[in-house]
């Protein structure tokens, strides 16, 4: 056990001192630069309000959406298919997936709105 334990020690220390060379210290480097802070903080004001050129999709560009529906209408659908009681009824929820005929034909379906129950 012991023999093992200098063996791991030893593979340690030779990695440590193949590992451990430190860099040159070059002292403290000064600054060329040709433009004034003004400059560059208007440059850096320009790219935060740049859209992300590194984001997924952005040489894409914008896509439009072309729809002919009214936005009131399709609030409304919405607001209808919020609170259908049946919403997330699933018939493979159900055994032989087939839906009870208490959802169907009860009263549970007519609580439905008249268009979804023409749209089932």
């Amino acid at each position: 056990m012991k023999t093992s334990h200098l063996i791991t020690a030893a593979a340690v220390v030779l990695f440590a001192a193949a590992g451990a060379q430190a860099e040159t210290y070059e002292g403290v480097q000064t600054v060329n630069s040709t433009r004034s802070r003004a400059e560059v903080n208007a440059e850096a004001v320009a790219a935060a309000h740049a859209p992300d050129a590194y984001a997924e999709g952005a040489s894409s560009g914008v896509t439009q959406v072309a729809s002919t529906a009214d936005r009131n209408a399709v609030r409304a659908q919405a607001v209808a298919a919020a609170h259908d009681p049946l919403q997330n009824l699933d018939r493979k929820a159900f055994v032989n997936s087939t839906v009870p005929a208490q959802y169907t034909n009860g009263s549970l379906a007519r609580r439905q709105a008249p268009t979804q129950q023409a749209a089932r």
